[in-house]
């Protein structure tokens, strides 16, 4: 592989830290880090540690600028040719990959790389042109222990890179310096266990050594990695690499590890359930909630909203539209109602997805065929509903109305199920290990959340544990770009993703009383096992010089 000096070295700083968040910053960097530009300039060190951050990918963007939900069995997209639908219908290939993002990892790693060796004498580069006897002792003092857990920080971020990388195309080359011209860069993919290994032993080398709270040390800086963040990204290599597509012979060990690492976070004591399921998404309530242990702060927009508000709200394009597959997948937590299959069901449904005949953005909201929000209307869902997660409620667009939006890329409630499968798994449903909880109970803490109230999971053993849990995770991280690669991992995408995408066709009979029968939206294709894993990219192939192997079956 040709990870060459080609990249750039002028890192283009974005104007906000953190993809737009509210610290401005320096938009010019340096080319070289040495003694005679630094000069004791702490905001030129600072730039190139953050560099590594710019190359975060938030999933609001994934697939067709828009949530990778419409690549797996959660949603469809609306537009009539989309990238989404490459996935979909098995066209994409080492040619033509909608979430391509070999070289763009590859990039933030070379940053991270770049920065950790061009800053070991960080602390003589700030002393310079400083009386660290002085009144600015203490300020020295503080760029030097901020510099300090940067060059950390740095190095939880490549390991998340890797981990990105890993879940897509398994073994990939692990490169952990920056490779110049004069050195050999057609390198062989390390092994799928040799990037977890990787990733668990740099996070463990430096997770003592980063800040604890962002939010309470100094909010400018909120969105910058945490112990929490680098040890649920631990949590997560260890839960996949425990995983049936990763652990063919069903190691326990390899549970019990999964545990511990989620164990880890849960002792921490710093994160629990947000009061609101329902407001978790919206406003800012992402950026202070106890449950979100890493998210990237994305700033003020309504992008989102344009891009998935109903056709016949001003300003909305309808999207990514939820799929019947996922709407049936919701619980009933009383007795259904014949006339209202969206009475009674678990409340998650009403706060994700937005069903016929419900109230929504001032509105209700008309789903039947000659509604406002009907198949009959251009551009309306092919589904029958439409995206509510993530929506600021009644976002006027025609004035261009914003709110804050952040992307939580790791909370407490995904770690708390984490921590269910990896202890069913490891112990059964039941069995604590002398920890402080069960699978069984560890879910049940998820489903019992204020306005959710779900009633205790009833399972009588693993095995029906283990179908719970995979239901639980369906629900409660629906459209948080975490089903695709849970189906892969469970290797239960070729069963799932190979059948037909379902939605619902409503008829009006009354003022009151509707009809619905589903209708297949669209057919998709799960050729195994070659999509369990992504193919490199052809480009990449080519320029190893044959020392990069091709993934089977592409």
């Amino acid at each position: 592989m040709n990870i060459k000096n080609g990249y750039s070295l002028i890192f283009m700083i974005i104007t906000c830290l953190l993809n737009n968040s509210c610290t401005k910053l320096d938009t010019r960097i340096d080319t070289q880090l040495t003694n005679k530009n630094i000069e004791g300039d702490y905001t030129k060190v600072w730039n190139f540690g953050y560099a590594s951050y710019t190359y975060l990918r938030n999933g609001f963007s994934s697939v067709d600028d828009n949530l990778f939900a419409a690549a797996s069995d959660e949603a469809e997209q609306t537009a009539p040719i989309s990238n989404a639908q490459l996935f979909n219908e098995g066209n994409w290939s080492p040619y033509n990959n909608p979430d391509e993002v070999f070289k763009h990892h590859y990039e933030g790693i070379r940053a991270a790389n770049y920065f950790l060796e061009n800053s070991n004498d960080y602390k003589s580069f700030l002393a310079l042109n400083r009386d660290t006897m002085s009144d600015r002792q203490k300020q020295y003092k503080l760029d030097v222990q901020d510099i300090e857990w940067l060059r950390n920080e740095n190095r939880v971020l490549r390991a998340y890179y890797y981990l990105d990388l890993a879940k897509r195309y398994g073994g990939v080359p692990l490169v952990t310096k920056t490779l110049l011209l004069t050195d050999d860069t057609d390198l062989p993919s390390a092994s799928y266990n040799d990037i977890i290994s990787f990733v668990v032993s740099e996070i463990d080398a430096v997770k003592d050594s980063l800040q604890s709270d962002w939010r309470t040390f100094d909010v400018a800086k909120a969105g910058r990695i945490t112990k929490g963040a680098a040890l649920a990204i631990k949590s997560q290599a260890l839960l996949y690499a425990a995983s049936p597509l990763h652990n063919s012979s069903n190691d326990k060990s390899k549970w019990e590890n999964a545990a511990k690492a989620a164990r880890e976070v849960i002792t921490l004591g710093r994160y629990s359930l947000h009061n609101s399921y329902q407001n978790l998404f919206v406003i800012d309530n992402t950026g202070n909630s106890p449950e979100t242990i890493w998210d990237i702060r994305l700033g003020a927009s309504n992008a989102l909203e344009r891009k998935n508000y109903p056709i016949a709200t001003p300003g909305g394009s309808s999207g990514v539209t939820p799929s019947q597959n996922l709407v049936s997948a919701y619980e009933y937590k009383g007795t259904p109602d014949p006339n209202n299959p969206y009475a009674n069901r678990d409340p998650r449904l009403g706060f994700s997805i937005v069903t016929n005949n419900s109230n929504w953005n001032g509105r209700i909201m008309e789903m039947w065929i000659g509604g406002r929000d009907g198949s009959n209307v251009i551009n309306s869902s092919k589904t029958g509903y439409y995206l509510k997660k993530f929506l600021n409620d009644n976002l006027n667009l025609v004035k261009n109305e914003t709110k804050v939006r952040n992307w939580i890329v790791f909370r407490y409630a995904g770690i708390l199920l984490n921590y269910a499968e990896a202890m069913n798994e490891a112990f059964g449903p039941d069995n604590a290990n002398g920890w402080e909880l069960t699978a069984r109970q560890a879910v049940n803490l998820v489903r019992s959340r204020p306005g959710v109230n779900m009633p205790a999971v009833v399972a009588a053993g693993q095995g029906e544990m283990r179908e719970k849990i995979k239901h639980e995770r369906q629900i409660e991280l629906a459209f948080e770009d975490h089903r695709y690669w849970d189906l892969l991992r469970w290797k239960d995408a070729e069963s799932v993703l190979s059948q037909p995408l379902k939605g619902i066709v409503v008829t009006k009979n009354t003022a009151n009383s509707f009809s619905y029968s589903e209708t297949t939206v669209e057919k998709r294709v799960f050729i195994a096992p070659k999509m369990y894993y992504y193919p490199l990219p052809y480009t990449e192939i080519g320029k190893s010089k044959g020392k990069l192997q091709q993934n089977p079956g592409w």
